[in-house]
């Protein structure tokens, strides 16, 4: 629905441009106090992983940073729209445990590959080469994917609020990005994620946190229409008589007993192993942690990332659903449209209708927040895999430290531009023909998650052979794929935008794509016979060597100077007190985040699913609170 935006243009531009050359400048300005003060060279390996010695704290805020896309907002808040209180936990629950139960692959990663830069290495030194290229194109497809979701709808959301153009919006949103991602690399992410600069500046998470908190705030407590849960409950219900949702226990938004809520659940599921498990951005994470501190940082990250759009959909998307019938709404006296819906304009229209302008500028921050920070990850894990998985691998293997920065800070720019351009022209095309962020965000897991399991089973189990790596990942694609447009096709009589977007052929691809391997591995693993892996191989990954860089800079003296990489040794007291440190941490990842996995999928929400408990204003009084 066409609406004058809000804000001006200049507003956009002022907050894209501005707050983004403000962080390029104070990362600009961090780089070389570190430089001067501490020592620290830029290096391929600092750039790269932050020199593997990043703490708890730092772990837990660049996963939460980077897990908060702006689909974390505006999708989440779209499903509170349609399933009413379910949606927010089926979303957040949904997507909390891909980051808990990854903790303990990132523990094996530290334990087996110690010195990877990328997880399409330790694929390369079990598999070789037809594997890793394999599963290149599938990290890749996830990292374009996820880049293009977060551009195209964080670019939809600032041409809704202030006018600017969506093209323009896309080149826009990575110039701060790029500038200090290129100068900080992923320290850059963890710095700018986690709490101030020298400057003392909040950044990304703790913005987020306070503007969801002002949101929540004036919802719950102060706004005048609404003030208080007891106040949005009693529009909940007037809502669900006017227009009662299909499928939920009385027609009430007020129940966890939802169908299509758990569809999507199980859709949301699949599709977010596929963009944890398969992006190499949360892998560069886990190498960059320090060993110790990988699995805390992981365990903190993925619950405190559980809070952000949990109690941001059921602030917005219930305050939507609440307002539209008030005169404040955006739409008054209609109800949103679906592709409106869709688009992610719930958050934005609820802000404007709680707080007017402000909430427009807030909303704007917001998802600015939210793409860039995320975007810097996308932009790392891309830049690492070009680097050191293409490059040095298939072109120089015997690269020096300054090239492969040169190489690395040449990747970040020009797939830079690249995604700018693909999202622009992608935003265009789905536009025209009706395909919009969500049905992305469905999508994905159909196309990526296929990879899951076998990548997984590559530090997992010593049995998977070369054959089933490579082929379980293809094969599991090509069924996907035939599941979601034949479910399509027979359910709905034809193959279109419409047909192919709904939950059912999405559930039926979503899932074919996650489990089809758990046929195709023991086939033909056993089939070809297992391959017995020892995991040397993944141990003997080296070093890269930035004495180069080290030996070149003037303002180092030779005692600061770090040493030369030195082949890794597994018989160090050192290296044999870390491991037996990473093999505690092992164990404990495996049982604690199972029984959180259990907690989060089965023991909080099936039972109030299977009651069909519709909430009465106590006890959504307490939800909220």
């Amino acid at each position: 629905m066409a609406l004058d935006p809000p804000l001006s243009p200049g507003v956009g531009y002022g907050i894209v441009l501005g707050l983004g050359f403000a962080f390029a400048f104070g990362m600009i300005l961090t780089t070389w106090v570190l430089k001067r003060y501490q020592n620290e060279v830029q290096t391929s390996e600092m750039f790269s992983t932050a020199g593997r010695t990043v703490k708890t704290g730092l772990v837990a805020s660049a996963v939460v940073s980077s897990w908060t896309w702006a689909a974390t907002l505006l999708q989440s808040s779209g499903v509170a729209y349609r399933y009413g209180v379910s949606g927010p936990f089926w979303y957040a629950s949904g997507a909390t445990v891909q980051i808990l139960l990854f903790a303990t692959l990132a523990i094996e990663l530290k334990r087996k590959a110690p010195n990877a830069h990328t997880f399409l290495e330790v694929i390369r030194a079990r598999y070789g080469m037809y594997t890793h290229l394999v599963f290149t194109v599938f990290g890749l497809m996830t990292n374009i994917l996820v880049t293009a979701m977060l551009l195209t709808g964080g670019s939809a959301v600032v041409n809704s609020l202030t006018g600017v153009p969506t093209a323009a919006a896309c080149f826009l949103l990575p110039v701060g990005v790029v500038m200090y991602t290129m100068f900080g690399g992923i320290k850059a992410t963890f710095l700018t994620d986690y709490g101030m600069y020298s400057t003392r500046n909040y950044f990304h998470t703790v913005i987020l946190i306070i503007i969801i908190f002002i949101f929540a705030f004036s919802a719950y407590a102060t706004n005048a229409n609404l003030g208080s849960p007891g106040r949005v409950y009693d529009l909940l219900v007037e809502a669900g008589k006017k227009h009662p949702v299909d499928g939920n226990a009385e027609g009430s938004y007020l129940t966890m007993r939802s169908k299509e809520g758990a569809i999507f659940f199980v859709i949301n599921i699949v599709g977010n192993f596929g963009t944890v498990f398969c992006d190499n951005g949360y892998y560069n994470k886990a190498i960059a942690a320090s060993p110790v501190h990988a699995l805390p940082g992981y365990v903190l990250g993925g619950l405190s990332w559980f809070a952000i759009p949990w109690l941001t959909a059921t602030t917005m998307g219930l305050a939507a659903l609440a307002l539209e019938t008030n005169s404040a709404f955006p739409t008054f006296p209609s109800r949103m449209l679906d592709a409106d819906v869709t688009a992610g304009l719930v958050l934005p229209d609820a802000a404007v209708a709680l707080l007017g302008k402000g909430g427009a500028v807030a909303s704007l921050l917001l998802v600015f927040m939210a793409v860039t920070s995320a975007s810097s990850a996308e932009y790392i894990a891309v830049s690492s895999i070009f680097t050191y998985d293409i490059y040095q691998t298939y072109f120089n293997p015997k690269a020096s430290g300054k090239t492969l920065i040169n190489m690395a800070h040449v990747c970040v720019v020009v797939y830079a531009t690249l995604l700018a351009a693909f999202s622009t022209g992608l935003y265009s095309l789905l536009q025209d023909i009706g395909i919009s962020m969500g049905y992305l965000y469905l999508m994905m897991g159909v196309i990526i998650s296929s990879a899951v399991i076998p990548a997984t089973l590559t530090l997992m189990w010593s049995k998977q052979n070369t054959i089933a790596a490579t082929l379980s990942p293809i094969l599991g694609l090509i069924s996907s794929l035939i599941a979601w447009l034949v479910t399509a096709k027979k359910q709905y009589g034809s193959l279109s935008v419409d047909s192919t977007g709904r939950n059912n052929p999405m559930l039926a691809g979503n899932v074919v794509a996650l489990l089809s391997p758990l046929i195709f591995i023991p086939l033909l693993t056993y089939g070809f016979g297992p391959q017995n892996y020892d995991y040397k191989s993944m141990a003997q990954i080296r070093l890269a060597d930035d004495v180069d860089l080290v030996s070149s800079d003037p303002e180092l003296t030779p005692s600061s100077q770090p040493s030369p990489p030195k082949p890794s040794s597994t018989s160090t007291p050192l290296v044999t007190e870390e491991q037996a440190k990473l093999a505690r941490a092992s164990l404990i990842a495996k049982s604690l985040t199972g029984f959180m996995t259990l907690a989060l999928l089965i023991l909080w929400p099936i039972p109030l699913y299977g009651t069909g408990y519709v909430f009465s204003k106590r006890f959504f009084t307490g939800w909220v609170v």
